[in-house]
Parts: C-alpha cells; structure tokens; sequence
C-alpha cells in the first residue's frame, strides 16, 4: 500500500520554539510505504517533507514501523495489533531527532461503528527529551457508516507528558479531529478532517488528508 498524508496548519506557532521551525502556514506531506509479509505482519516506511513560503520544500526525516497483529482467522472478539516505529527528524523540525514509538492498537467493527484504542508510548533516543522516559500519547476513533461509502466520526491525538507525571494540562497538546472516510473501493483509502487544538501548548488549526491505494501484485 502507498498513502500520502497531507496536513496543513491554518493557525499554529509564529516563533520559533526549542530551536523548532513555527508551524503556522506550514505544509507537511508525508509517503508511507506499507508492504504486508504475513497475515500478522508488516513493515512501513516514511518519508517526511515540509514547504513553507521562503524555505521551500525539505526533507524532514525518515522513519520506519514494523507491525504486528492478531491474524484475522483467530477470531478474536477485538482487533488486537502492536507497532514499534523508530526514526529521525531533522533538528529544525523536532527537539528529538532520534524517536522510538511503541503503539498498541485496539479496535472493534459493531455493526455500522467502529471503534479504535490506541494508548501509544514515545521515547526520544536523541534529543532535548531523551532522559524524560517514555510519553503517554493515548489516540482514539470512533465512526459510524451512514452509507457504504460514507464514514464519519471523530479522531483525537493526544500527548500528556510522561507518563509517571502528566504535564500540567496547558503543556500537554491535544486536538480533536472531525473526519469523513470515504470507502470507496477496497483497493481505496480515503480521508480527510479539521482538527482543533483545545490547549495552548496544540496547533489551534489544522487540515488533514489521507489518500492510499492497495497494490496486489
């Protein structure tokens, strides 16, 4: 499967914070560049780029995500799956350059809704957090089919801060996303939302786009 994320800030930083780049009217597109190996398993890869009026386009990093999952023949009464992904980001884009992420992820199809769980940890390995331990960033969906070929529901992405100490709440980022899945076809990913930031610490404003095709060779 290849996907290109599209994510555009309306409002979000205007200086520099931490030696990062400000986000505001910036533009990230990122390729993921999935292949599965087994029913339980697969590996991705990402390649991060950012454009900015005055900068232009850049390389931001690269990272890469080992998956695995309970295979569906199992027939567990929920999906069950676990990625580690590890990666670097250039240092005028993020204050860890070096990052490793574990994410479990939890989900469940009820008829028209689905449900999604994810309670991931990050650790930066290089960086300005690097002796702070692993974070808490709980992610969560949830959607409902109005029609085959229409979804929608809400997304939340969440960081709170170490998680044997969450930071105070207006230091910990948190935005909520309503989004629209369009299922089109099953060789088809399609989706898109308007996130808001409901801390100081979040971009106030941003635009999301996924677009993914499945490739069978």
């Amino acid at each position: 499967m290849v996907e290109l994320h599209s994510n555009f800030t309306f409002q979000g930083s205007k200086s520099a914070q931490d030696g990062v780049f400000p986000t505001n009217h910036e533009l990230h597109e990122t390729v993921e560049i999935t292949h599965g190996f087994r029913d339980w398993l697969e590996v991705g890869f990402y390649i991060f780029t950012a454009e900015k009026n005055g900068r232009g386009i850049d390389w931001v990093g690269d990272h890469i995500r080992p998956r695995v999952r309970i295979p569906p023949k199992w027939k567990w009464p929920v999906g069950l799956s676990l990625s580690n992904e590890v990666g670097y980001q250039r240092r005028q884009y993020s204050a860890d350059t070096w990052t490793w992420e574990m994410r479990p992820i939890i989900d469940k199809q009820l008829g028209r809704w689905y449900f999604s769980f994810n309670p991931t940890f990050d650790k930066s390995i290089h960086g300005l957090s690097e002796n702070e331990g692993f974070v808490f960033a709980p992610n969560f969906k949830f959607s409902y089919d109005f029609t085959r070929k229409i979804t929608g529901g809400f997304e939340y992405y969440g960081s709170l801060g170490p998680a044997t100490d969450f930071a105070p709440v207006s230091e910990q980022e948190q935005q909520i996303v309503p989004a629209i899945d369009l299922n089109l076809s099953p060789k088809w990913e399609v989706n898109f939302g308007v996130g808001v930031g409901v801390t100081r610490s979040t971009d106030h404003l941003i635009a999301k786009m996924i677009l993914g095709y499945r490739f069978n060779f």
